[in-house]
């Protein structure tokens, strides 16, 4: 049934009559659509944090709750009965695979792996000491150069084969961009291997000697990858669609959606939190920078604790703090200060008053950075990782932006505060 309802603006006495719309989940929508047709003013709203930009059925968050859910699903379920590839299908397609299903998936996906041969000396045109961040949005802004069949954003085949490839192919670019950084050789993906041991793989092993994924680090990248695989219109999944309703092809779109993903307010969190971990030091400097965090006058900040979103706590943190767990116990903390810093801020953080008085809880970043730290990884690979695991909701945002008949180019206004008519001065005259 159609909602009837309407909300009443009232400017300079004149009253104008705005459609509501209610979400099957979430607050209901005021529709502005037609306000600036029929009123000729404009809503202000920097940051966008009070609109609706689109209709979506993907994934939904309740900030208050602490909930996220992939097409109704919530995401602990899918952390700790799921994996990846079959979140990927879910957040795709919109329902859970059948075997056979998931099954062709997954090997549709092993199989697009492997990037064009060509491509290798792509990467050969960075400096050394370039951030694997700034090899990803070239790469992958390259890649409508060789994969020219699959860029066709009005055939709904090639749209079904760009999604495929851009899921299979992210994770080998970020290892090679990652192998490229040391000065070590690319390592190929294989088929027989899982996509989180494959990427694991590629990015720790060497021609030298044999090189075996354990199964608990595997299983780790794996939940870090469904963690992080889409989070409703965030800054990167805004800009994917805004420069998808140019009709941009998908590489582009993605891309640009790295490019973003790359600002530390965003997919830098988790490397801006290990950051703070080595400013700290040692466990007796932990006080020191409590008593700092909890001090207004102090421009210090805990990162990796509390949520824009979350305002009780991330639903998230507590799968990953379980992976934490799991890779610590097996790689020990004993000789690595660093983890031997966050595992005490945590117990802290767990029990002080001000910390939970205010609900600022470790959360996903927190103990992924732990986990990546731990691996081996630098902190300059921890947002190329999170751009792995963000593509496949990238994907899924593009083609259900693609598909909606309302689509129409993105085009935000502005309160203009500049010069009005002026005209112009000659220049010995200024």
């Amino acid at each position: 049934m159609a909602d009837t309802r309407t909300a009443t603006l009232i400017i300079d006495g004149k009253s104008y009559d705005l459609p509501m719309r209610s979400p099957t989940a979430g607050p209901d929508v005021v529709d502005i659509g037609k306000l600036y047709a029929q009123a000729g003013v404009f809503t202000h709203d920097p940051g966008f944090t009070s609109t609706s930009s689109c209709d979506s059925s993907i994934t939904f968050i309740d900030g208050d709750k602490g909930e996220l859910l992939h097409r109704g699903y919530p995401i602990d379920q899918l952390a700790e009965k799921s994996h990846f590839l079959e979140v990927c299908y879910l957040l795709l397609y919109g329902e859970l695979p059948s075997s056979t299903e998931l099954e062709t998936f997954e090997h549709t996906i092993t199989h697009h792996t492997m990037i064009h041969e060509q491509m290798h000396n792509f990467f050969r045109g960075f400096r050394r000491d370039a951030h694997p961040m700034a090899t990803m949005v070239g790469v992958v802004g390259a890649m409508s150069a060789f994969y020219h069949d699959s860029t066709d954003v009005n055939d709904p085949r090639q749209r079904e084969i760009a999604s495929h490839r851009l899921i299979a192919k992210m994770p080998t670019i970020a290892a090679m961009a990652y192998k490229y950084s040391i000065g070590q050789p690319f390592v190929y993906p294989r088929n027989d291997i899982d996509y989180a041991a494959n990427f694991l793989r590629m990015c720790f092993a060497v021609p030298a000697e044999e090189y075996k994924v354990d199964p608990v680090l595997a299983r780790a990248m794996d939940r870090i990858f469904t963690l992080h695989a889409d989070h409703e219109q965030n800054a990167s999944t805004s800009t994917v669609r805004l420069a998808s309703s140019s009709g941009a092809n998908p590489f582009a779109c993605i891309a640009a959606g790295i490019a973003c993903l790359w600002g530390p307010a965003h997919g830098g969190a988790n490397q801006a939190c290990l950051e703070m971990l080595r400013e700290i030091g040692s466990t007796n400097r932990i006080p020191e920078f409590i008593e700092r965090a909890k001090d207004k006058n102090d421009p210090f900040r805990l990162m990796g604790f509390g949520h824009r979103v979350y305002k009780n706590f991330d639903p998230r943190a507590k799968v990953m703090k379980q992976s934490a767990d799991e890779v610590l116990d097996l790689l020990g903390i004993e000789n690595n200060p660093t983890l031997q810093v966050a595992k005490e801020l945590e117990r802290i953080a767990l029990e002080d008053e001000y910390f939970i008085e205010k609900k600022l809880y470790p959360n996903v970043d927190f103990y992924s950075g732990i986990i990546l730290d731990a691996m081996g990884f630098p902190t300059s690979m921890f947002t190329p990782i999170f751009a792995v695991a963000r593509t496949v909701g990238w994907v899924s945002q593009w083609k259900e932006m693609i598909a909606d008949p309302a689509l129409k180019i993105g085009r935000p206004r502005q309160l203009y505060t500049g010069a009005t008519t002026r005209d112009y001065v000659e220049i010995e005259n200024r």
